[in-house]
């Protein structure tokens, strides 16, 4: 019986075997029967999939930026404005539409060459030489200036991406570092927990001489006194627990921000940063003014707008030239019958000339003064902002060197605290005592920590100003 049943089990397991083979020796024909094209798809489906695996897993502050700048509606209609002004450069490139005349007469009238029976006029304007291309100047110029009207406010956008992405980092770091005090109370709470079973237990439980005088020569803590620790310790932990739910719900209305920044979903998930590093600033200082001046996007949108009323001004004197046309007319005659006799009866084709007369100068003139105004206006605009971004760059770097001192005092700070934090741990570990320096020490210690992540972000929050000054 017992051979008949192996046999069995032995038959059964190679039958699964003879199908498992069947099964693969199936798929492997299966793939390799797949013609080419097939092969083509698959492997671009896989590339693509990976691709966008690795997307999603790996989104980096560029590519928030790059989408930033691609989705956000105001910076597409700034956009969309630049485009249309480009637009009026072939327009005003161009000459004026030629005008035609057409005149028909109901009866013919009656001429020495003829019945005519109709009059045909084409003519075609000229403006003075070179006004066109002064046209096509300013309309160059006035869109340029839109695309840096553009520009600003993209850059506008994208420090708000930066300082929002700085906050997100920020959040993250406070909590990670609340959760891990949040740790160590409990660690706290434990050691107090068993310094008060030991203090109730300790003096109660012993009666002979020799441990009264152990009692007597080394001091126990009281259990009430014990048992407050332990109160105070729960104490701080619902502190830091309503803490962490504080920074978690603003973490989520800051996602939902930063989200409708780049005008996506609010609800749709962020790969949250992990913490700045304490960069130095790689750039010099003057190096930065000067890239300000240079291409600061406010400050080339006055320089386009001063050019473009420049052009306007030139553009105000060629219009006081007189403009000339050029055409033809073109009559249309039958024969007249006069004594019997067919009398003309040829078309005529008269070329012409038309000239304008600009005697009205008053006109012309105070065109050409409000383009010197408004010239001087933007001058004077651009000196006003080459101050206020000067005063704007001494404030952040006067903020970046505030928040790097920051950095190092913390720093300090944190060690010191570290230190000093271990020396009372040891010491109510001993004999119960410095519990208040102790948790007074572990806020300190949270607190430059916090103020540590604070001032690593105003270092970033400095730099994106700076960059966002200077165009970059």
């Amino acid at each position: 019986m017992i051979k008949k049943l192996n046999d069995l089990e032995v038959g059964s397991w190679s039958r699964q075997g003879i199908r498992y083979r069947l099964k693969v020796v199936a798929w492997w024909n299966l793939v390799f029967d797949l013609p080419a094209h097939r092969w083509v798809s698959i492997l671009i489906f896989l590339s693509t999939f990976q691709f966008l695996t690795c997307r999603l897993q790996a989104q980096t502050l560029e590519d928030h930026l790059l989408t930033a700048a691609e989705n956000n509606p105001e910076v597409q209609a700034y956009f969309h404005e630049y485009l249309a002004a480009l637009e009026k450069v072939p327009q005003a490139g161009t000459l004026p539409e030629p005008e035609l005349s057409i005149g028909l007469f109901i009866r013919p009238m009656e001429r020495l060459m003829g019945n005519q029976h109709a009059d045909l006029q084409l003519m075609q304007m000229f403006p003075w030489f070179g006004s066109l291309g002064i046209r096509k100047d300013e309309a160059s110029k006035m869109a340029q200036a839109r695309y840096e009207a553009f520009r600003m406010v993209k850059n506008e956008l994208l420090y708000q991406v930066k300082e929002a992405w700085h906050q997100l980092s920020r959040l993250n770091e406070e909590i990670k570092i609340t959760k891990a005090h949040l740790s160590i109370l409990e660690k706290y709470e434990r050691l107090a927990l068993v310094r008060y079973q030991s203090s109730s237990s300790g003096p109660g439980g012993s009666n002979s001489p020799t441990d009264k005088a152990m009692n007597s020569a080394t001091p126990m803590p009281s259990s009430s006194t014990s048992m407050g620790d332990v109160l105070r310790i729960r104490m701080e932990r619902n502190e830091l627990e309503n803490a962490i739910s504080l920074l978690s719900d603003t973490r989520q209305a800051l996602v939902a921000e930063f989200n409708e920044l780049l005008n996506r979903d609010p609800e749709e998930g962020l790969e949250l940063p992990d913490m700045l590093a304490n960069e130095p600033l790689n750039r010099g200082r003057l190096e930065l003014l000067d890239s300000i001046k240079g291409y600061n996007p406010r400050l080339k949108m006055l320089d386009a707008e001063s050019a473009a009323y420049a052009s306007q001004k030139t553009m105000a004197k060629l219009e006081g030239r007189p403009m000339m046309g050029a055409g033809v007319n073109y009559m249309a005659f039958s024969p007249r019958t006069e004594n019997g006799m067919n009398m003309g009866g040829n078309n005529m084709v008269m070329p012409m000339l038309k000239i304008t007369l600009p005697i009205y100068r008053k006109k012309f003139k105070s065109m050409e003064k409000a383009a010197e105004l408004n010239q001087e206006a933007s001058l004077k605009k651009k000196e006003n902002t080459i101050n206020q971004l000067s005063t704007q760059w001494r404030n952040a770097l006067r903020d970046w060197d505030d928040a790097d001192r920051r950095v190092n005092l913390y720093q300090k700070q944190t060690d010191l605290a570290e230190q000093t934090l271990d020396l009372l741990m040891t010491a109510y570990a001993n004999d119960g005592k410095a519990f208040e320096d102790l948790l007074q020490v572990q806020q300190q210690l949270l607190d430059y920590q916090l103020k540590r992540i604070m001032a690593i972000v105003d270092k970033h929050n400095s730099l994106a100003q700076l960059e966002n000054l200077a165009g970059i």
